[in-house]
């Protein structure tokens, strides 16, 4: 008998087709990888476990963040916290889980797993739904948020009864600030992956900094991680995550990927087309009925774009920032006019 199969989800980058030759459908940064960081993954000790409890890297995150070692929860990858995190408020009692209207889909994916109220707010205000008041409320922000790389408002936690800040974006922040005051994010779960950052997203790792004052919920997270949830490379990635010489090179690389940024935006710009406000490295344009279903013949041609109906926002696509040769297959395609429709049996 064949294994069940869940619902499939949507992501960027390669597919059943392979790697894209020109791929806009991500949000690593496109000027990686950084180089301290690309030698200390290919340096990993790959021959030895790490150290289970992670102590020399817990002291590294905590140093880099200036929080104590205790406040340090390691991930295997992001998505892996969103569900552990998501299980262990669904063990203790559940929650109502609140997730924004256009947004990354694992948080929903993991209401949806363990069976909790599921609701969505737009721009920091109440959940569209009603909820039942007696219920705790779990709530996830993203700052910048995806696919539309724009800030969250100050008040996006109030009345949350525990909030996740999804701060995968926020080193690759190319305009504005975030919004949040020291006292909140101090008082919330900060989740981060700099692999994306680093323009590494094929190393998988991630950590989350608990709230002041969560030791216990630290604990109960610990309880529901499996043994050595990094490896060896994931542990260099994060290590060098922490040093100076990443910093550096990522403060360059934000001057470039800006540049790049306001030159792939004029392609849609010069074309009439509405390119939406965007703080990130990424950005969302308004596609014209005629083009809606360029995307799977481009992608046949290794032109990759991310269609945003899987966020919630259906006639957008979501565009990484890539250099100027990508820019230039890109400018070629929408100048040649949209492409005749594939069959609609044909998938990547």
């Amino acid at each position: 008998m064949a294994a069940a199969q869940g619902r499939p989800r949507e992501h960027g980058g390669p597919d059943a087709a392979g790697v894209p030759a020109h791929d806009f459908s991500t949000n690593s940064n496109a000027c990686g990888p950084c180089p301290s960081a690309w030698r200390a993954v290919l340096s990993a000790d790959v021959t030895r476990y790490p150290d289970a409890h992670y102590q020399h890297l817990r002291g590294c995150l905590a140093q880099h963040h200036g929080v104590d070692p205790a406040r340090v929860v390691l991930a295997g990858s992001a998505s892996e916290f969103i569900f552990r995190f998501t299980a262990w408020r669904a063990r203790h009692g559940g929650a109502a889980v609140e997730v924004p209207r256009h947004a990354y889909g694992d948080y929903a994916q993991a209401a949806q797993a363990w069976g909790l109220p599921l609701q969505s707010y737009a721009d920091g205000a109440e959940p569209t739904d009603d909820a039942d008041p007696k219920l705790p409320r779990l709530r996830w922000a993203c700052d910048p948020g995806s696919p539309l790389g724009q800030g969250v408002a100050a008040t996006v936690f109030d009345g949350a009864t525990w909030g996740v800040l999804d701060r995968a974006y926020h080193p690759l922040r190319l305009s504005g600030h975030c919004a949040l005051s020291a006292a909140t994010l101090d008082q919330v779960w900060q989740l981060f992956s700099p692999n994306k950052s680093l323009g590494l997203t094929g190393v998988r790792g991630a950590y989350a900094l608990a709230p002041a004052g969560a030791e216990e919920a630290v604990h109960a997270l610990a309880d529901l991680c499996p043994s050595w949830p990094l490896g060896a490379q994931g542990v260099a990635l994060l290590q060098a995550w922490c040093e100076p010489e990443a910093a550096r090179w990522l403060q360059q690389a934000r001057a470039t990927l800006a540049d790049w940024k306001a030159r792939q935006q004029a392609l849609f710009t010069s074309l009439g087309w509405r390119v939406l406000p965007s703080q990130a490295n990424y950005f969302c344009v308004a596609v014209p009925p005629a083009w809606q279903h360029a995307l799977p013949a481009w992608r046949r041609e290794g032109l990759k774009l991310r269609d945003a109906r899987s966020f919630g926002l259906p006639g957008h696509w979501r565009l990484g920032v890539l250099p100027p040769a990508s820019q230039a297959v890109l400018q070629a395609a929408l100048h040649q006019g949209p492409p005749p429709a594939l069959p609609s049996e044909w998938t990547p």
